[in-house]
């Protein structure tokens, strides 16, 4: 398809209206980036400070991009771009409406902010218990490990007061006090996908798992009450587009489809999840019952969700577990429900915990009176929309129970965690040459040693588990504040190949903490208060096949970025990245897989600038390259603008984007993170050739009423179907997406 069409970006200046041409751009990608960077130019040489930063008084907001690249690493390593990072965030969207007062806070409060290491965390409780409560937030220049980049990111978390009083828990003032807030989303694909096309009876019987069962539109609702960080309860409720809302609205009632199906379709939201939370009420740390996540040691033995992985923060491979903690996604897999207790004196805390819920299956083998006798796979998707989905529905029970004691001080926490793991049917994998070690039983059960503790400017830490086939896992490592500007990580981890853990999340390469072997080293310099130089090499082996390596193979990954902030109104950064890996050849007929080297560099220039205190822009230009063996590298190219509006006091504000891309093929997809309403995240991976645009606009309706609508636009300029072969594909170049979203506070 042609590109016959010209493109106009406008940026702001104190001239008035400066325009750049970027035509045709999508046929140019290389022209686009050019043109991009003299925009980049422009505005540096307009708006470049004249002051230094440490001459600048602290700035009283900041942008979030270092956890935007954190997601975006996450949906990266895991190809997972649909993820639910609720329970990763929820702590900071809280922290943001209710900061967290340095004068009385712990150890545990402010690790959940993930943007401090345990050593400067120590450095400032050292600094209170020594000179006494902060009296102003610029205090904190001069504790040791807090320059003022570390500050700008903490500043929107955080407060300093005299007042010292806490949330206690009472009923009457829980009610009086008490925050309740609704959410209800609705969102929808406009375009028709064939998933939702028409199809005769004799059509759909050939292929009954052809077409989604419900409507197309995505809801979600949410009722959350909170006191405080000490009380925590409430509701959600998702359903996914295909699936069925109204069992009367069933877009197939066909007698055979309607035997398929044999009655496990309903009414309402296909997802529920429900929590009741307590939290240092006298000698109770914890109460979960409900939903609810626990996290452990170095994620080894035991952490349900999700957790920040390799970054361009070195200090992002060590975890701080948060033990026993509220669920309040809407991913259908990664958490517990039951019941769950943490008790503690002094220094001690013991932690017990039950889960016994249905989960998804692949039935690989029935009984003659239908009943489930064995399961060949466990399934992770959460959805429901087809027959063969909702037939997979709770197929089996897993129950999860076991428990953790923990010594915990200021700079020594010493622990053990012990899991049971149950499924109430057997499970039978099918089991090749690759995955011959996994699990693959009814149970299983997992023990844990880990260890965290604070010498002087040291913080060293670790974690050793062994599963019941006597598989073992290894992970040691140290942080060093070698000096106030310079920082060095270290982090070893030996995985066994027959290490079994389904509750495992620990510092891996792979999807799971098995079968590898590896060296992370990482170190941050901060020459001057205006530049961070961030580096890591990460060198693993697998000692044993993987998923398309039918033999040991190695790798490296390979990290620098240079951050530049120059003053509070502008940061920028240039990040390398470039990682090696073997797999199969893909050469067709070969009687015999080899294994080839895949090389993979990407390099991103990101720059944000305020032009007046209500309008931030934001732009980045990202190359991708992709060579398997000695075949032509292929290449991928993104390069976006936004813009953010959010003047103070006023109701309204918005955030755009319009982003043009080219891939050579689906091995050079860039992730972005993109700017959502609050608890929806959308990281999206931009592949082939196009454009893309989203607008969000959040207004506040009244102080207790928020309203966001946000609309995006993905147009390809080299396709006329998008998702060919899937029930998603579009008969057409262009996929619009619409959400909305109301808030209630009360």
């Amino acid at each position: 398809m042609a590109a016959n069409y010209k493109l106009h970006f406008f940026f702001i200046s104190g001239f008035g209206m400066s325009k750049f041409r970027l035509a045709p751009v999508i046929r140019n990608p290389k022209s686009a980036i050019f043109n991009f960077t003299l925009s980049f130019l422009f505005i540096f040489v307009f708006f470049m400070p004249n002051k230094s930063t440490a001459q600048d008084t602290i700035p009283v907001k900041t942008d979030e991009s270092d956890i935007q690249e954190k997601l975006e690493n996450i949906a990266e390593n895991t190809d997972n771009e649909n993820a639910d990072y609720s329970d990763l965030l929820d702590g900071l969207l809280y922290f943001k409406e209710h900061p967290i007062n340095l004068n009385n806070t712990s150890k545990e409060e402010l690790q959940r902010l993930t943007f401090l290491n345990d050593i400067q965390i120590n450095y400032l409780l050292t600094h209170i218990e020594k000179n006494g409560k902060l009296f102003t937030i610029y205090e904190l220049q001069g504790i040791n490990g807090f320059d003022l980049q570390t500050i700008f990111k903490i500043l929107p978390y955080v407060r300093v007061t005299d007042n010292l009083s806490s949330a206690h828990f009472d009923i009457k003032e829980m009610f009086r006090s008490g925050q309740s807030v609704v959410t209800l989303r609705y969102g929808q694909t406009l375009e028709k996908q064939a998933g939702f096309s028409p199809i005769d009876s004799a059509g759909l019987f050939n292929s009954p798992n052809s077409r989604y069962i419900g409507s197309p539109q995505k809801l979600y609702a949410r009722y959350r009450f909170t006191y405080g960080t000490n009380v925590s309860w409430g509701i959600t409720a998702e359903k996914d587009q295909g699936e069925l809302f109204f069992k009367n609205k069933q877009n197939f009632k066909y007698d055979w489809y309607e035997k398929s199906l044999k009655g496990n379709q309903g009414n309402g939201f296909d997802f529920y999840s429900a929590h009741f939370f307590l939290k240092n009420i006298r000698f109770i740390k914890a109460l979960a019952v409900g939903d609810y996540q626990v996290s452990f040691g170095q994620g080894l033995t035991a952490w349900s969700g999700l957790a920040f992985s390799k970054s361009a923060d070195i200090a992002s491979g060590k975890k701080s577990a948060a033990g026993i903690t509220p669920y309040t996604s809407a991913d259908e897999n990664r958490f517990m429900r039951g019941t769950g207790v943490t008790v503690g004196y002094k220094g001690f805390e013991a932690s017990a915990f039950l889960s016994r819920k249905k989960v998804d299956a692949n039935v690989s083998d029935t009984l003659e009176n239908g009943e489930i006798a064995a399961i060949s796979s466990l399934q992770e998707t959460g959805f429901h929309t087809t027959p063969s989905e909702i037939a997979d529905k709770d197929a089996i029970i897993q129950t999860i129970y076991g428990g953790n004691a923990t010594y915990k001080s200021r700079k020594l926490n010493l622990g053990v965690t012990a899991v049971n793991y149950q499924l109430d049917r057997s499970f039978n994998r099918a089991l090749s040459f690759n995955n011959q070690f996994e699990f693959s039983s009814a149970q299983n059960f997992n023990v844990g040693v880990d260890y965290n503790y604070i010498f002087r400017n040291f913080n060293f830490f670790g974690e050793e588990a062994r599963s019941q086939n006597g598989g073992m896992a290894f992970l040691n490592g140290f942080l060093v504040s070698l000096d106030p500007r310079l920082s060095l990580t270290l982090l070893n981890r030996n995985y066994q190949r027959n290490y079994q853990n389904l509750l495992s999340n620990g510092f891996a390469e792979n999807t799971l903490a098995a079968n590898e072997k590896g060296t992370y080293i990482g170190i941050a310099a901060k020459p001057t208060n205006t530049i961070t130089l961030t580096a890591y090499a990460d060198r693993f082996e697998f000692p044993w096949m993987r998923y398309q390596a039918n033999a040991p193979s190695n790798g490296n990954d390979y990290l620098a970025q240079l951050n530049y902030t120059p003053s509070k109104k502008m940061d920028m950064y240039f990040r390398f990245r470039e990682r090696d890996k073997q797999k199969n050849t893909s050469i067709a007929d070969a009687s015999i897989y080899y294994l080839i080297p895949v090389n993979s560099t990407s390099y991103r220039f990101n720059i944000s600038y305020s032009i007046l205190p209500s309008v931030k822009l934001k732009n980045r230009v990202e190359m991708f390259d992709y060579k398997l063996d000695n075949n032509k590298t292929q290449k991928g190219y993104l390069v976006y603008q936004d813009l953010t509006y959010n003047k103070m006091g006023k109701p309204l504000s918005f955030s755009l984007r319009y982003a043009l891309f080219q891939t050579d093929s689906y091995d050079t997809r860039i992730y972005a993170y993109e700017s959502d309403m609050p608890g929806a995240y959308s990281i999206v991976s931009n592949y082939d050739r196009g454009s893309r645009f989203y607008i969000l606009l959040d207004y506040n309706l009244t102080r207790k009423i928020e309203i966001w609508l946000r609309y995006s636009q993905t147009f390809y300029d080299n396709k006329n179907v998008i998702s060919a072969g899937a029930l998603t594909e579009i008969q057409g170049n262009t996929k619009s997406e619409i959400k909305a979203q109301i808030r209630f506070k009360f």
